[in-house]
C-alpha cells in the first residue's frame, strides 16, 4: 500500500489507440466494522481497474493497512491538509473527483449516510461526494445495525441520496458483528465488484453500439 502520492489532474481519453484504458475506481470506506473487508474489496477491483482509496478516521480503526494492495493509494483526512500549502496548489478532494470514472463507498455507515444526505462535508470522503460530478456514477453499500437500518431517518436519507443520483447496493440479512441477526450487513466485496463491473461493461457496450 502506498500513501499520500499526488493525484494527477490529467484525464486520459477512454480510448487510446482504439484500446479501452482500465477504469479508474475511487473506493471509499467510512466507519463501520465492515471496513475490515476493505482490503479485500480493493484487491477485487485492482485486478481489473486502476484504484485509489479514501478512508475516514473512523474507518481506519478497522482497516489493516497490510491488506491494501501495494499499487493502491490510500488517502486520509491528513492528506487533504498536508497536500495543500498555498493558493494554486492542488486540492485533493477535487483531484480525486477529476481522476475517478466512478466512486464506490463501501461500507457506508449510518453517520456518513446522514452527512451526505444533509450535504455536510467535514472530511475527505464527504468533500469528494459534495464535489462529485453526477454525470459519473456513484455507488454506496451501507453497513449498520438492523435497528439503525430500520430507523425512519435512514429511509429519509436514502431518498435524499437517490434524488442526487447515487445508486444503492442494498445490505443483506445475516448475523451482525454486534451479535444481532437481521438486515444491515454490507454486501460481500465480490458482489459489489460484480455489480460495478457489470454496470461499467454494459455501459461501454451501449456506447460502442451508438458509435
Amino acid at each position: 500500500m502506498a500513501q499520500g502520492e499526488p493525484v494527477t489532474t490529467h484525464i486520459e481519453p477512454v480510448l487510446a489507440n482504439d484500446t479501452p484504458r482500465r477504469p479508474r475506481i475511487l473506493l471509499a470506506a467510512s466507519g463501520s466494522v465492515a471496513a475490515i473487508k476493505f482490503g479485500n474489496l480493493c484487491h477485487c477491483f485492482s485486478e481489473w481497474a486502476d484504484v485509489k482509496a479514501v478512508a475516514t478516521k473512523s474507518a481506519l480503526h478497522f482497516i489493516d493497512s497490510v491488506t491494501i494492495p501495494e499499487d493502491v493509494m490510500l488517502y486520509t483526512d491528513e492528506d487533504e491538509w498536508s497536500s495543500w500549502s498555498k493558493i494554486g496548489d492542488n486540492v485533493l478532494h477535487i483531484e480525486l473527483r477529476r481522476w475517478a470514472d466512478i466512486m464506490v463507498i463501501a461500507p457506508l455507515s449510518a453517520n456518513t449516510l446522514g452527512k451526505i444526505a444533509g450535504g455536510l462535508c467535514d472530511n475527505l470522503l464527504t468533500c469528494v461526494v459534495r464535489a462529485w460530478d453526477y454525470s459519473k456514477p456513484l455507488f454506496v453499500a451501507p453497513a449498520m445495525n438492523t435497528m439503525m437500518w430500520n430507523n425512519p431517518f435512514t429511509e429519509k436519507h436514502l431518498l435524499s441520496i437517490d434524488e442526487l443520483g447515487i445508486t444503492l447496493i442494498p445490505p443483506v440479512t445475516k448475523r451482525l458483528a454486534c451479535g444481532d441477526y437481521g438486515n444491515g450487513a454490507m454486501a460481500e466485496p465480490s458482489l459489489i465488484y460484480k455489480t460495478i463491473r457489470l454496470f461499467l461493461e454494459s455501459h461501454r457496450l451501449q456506447a460502442g453500439s451508438n458509435v
